[in-house]
């Protein structure tokens, strides 16, 4: 998986590949969306019966999906339940920056409330870091119009994107400033990549 973000390979047909046993090329519409419904399903602790539901299949399929995925993909299956272990011993998952979201769920004796505990430590680490990087980008990107008196201004994030407003002449050297800010928030094994947009209003922007 790895691999394949560096080379900038389509993960979600990727998944596809190797769960249905297909040549990547040959990987239709269909088997990429549900490979990308397993690809996310997975850091949530989906279930076979959630994912059948949501792409419509038997609950027999949807495990088997599931099965396969981390039979591929080994590494993700050994993380999840590494950090349940983890979080069940020390009452807490943490993000890569370190900070903490305390699970006392963990130890409830309802079931599905145990179930909600496990989802929540698999998903944090990998949601949380996430929305760490995006903070960290947009305090590199505010330093930035800052240190350059733009006056262009951050007006906006939802979840991996941020919207800034821009007079027009300041338009091409904010971009710039977005990617690289974006791109260099942290260095991990995979490259971050930043696609940059612009619109007259933020319904037209794609």
């Amino acid at each position: 998986m790895i691999e394949a973000f560096k080379e900038g390979q389509d993960i979600h047909k990727q998944a596809a590949s190797k769960v249905f046993k297909t040549p990547i090329e040959e990987v239709t519409k269909e088997q990429r969306s549900d490979a990308k419904a397993v690809n996310f399903g997975i850091v949530y602790g989906i279930s076979d019966f959630g994912l059948g539901e949501q792409l419509g299949i038997p609950r027999k399929k949807a495990k088997q999906y599931i099965e396969e995925y981390l039979t591929q993909y080994e590494g993700i299956k050994e993380f999840m339940e590494n950090i349940t272990k983890k979080a069940k011993e020390q009452g807490y998952v943490e993000t890569l920056f370190n900070r903490r979201r305390y699970i006392p769920e963990l130890n409830s004796n309802n079931y599905m409330v145990r179930q909600f505990g496990s989802r929540v430590a698999m998903n944090t680490p990998i949601q949380g870091t996430a929305a760490d990087i995006m903070k960290i980008a947009m305090i590199k990107v505010f330093r930035e119009i800052q240190k350059r008196n733009l006056k262009s201004k951050i007006v906006l994030q939802v979840h991996d994107e941020m919207m800034i407003e821009a007079p027009i002449e300041e338009k091409e050297e904010i971009k710039q400033i977005m990617k690289q800010c974006m791109e260099s928030a942290i260095e991990l094994k995979v490259p971050l990549i930043a696609e940059i947009s612009e619109a007259p209003n933020w319904y037209e922007c794609k």
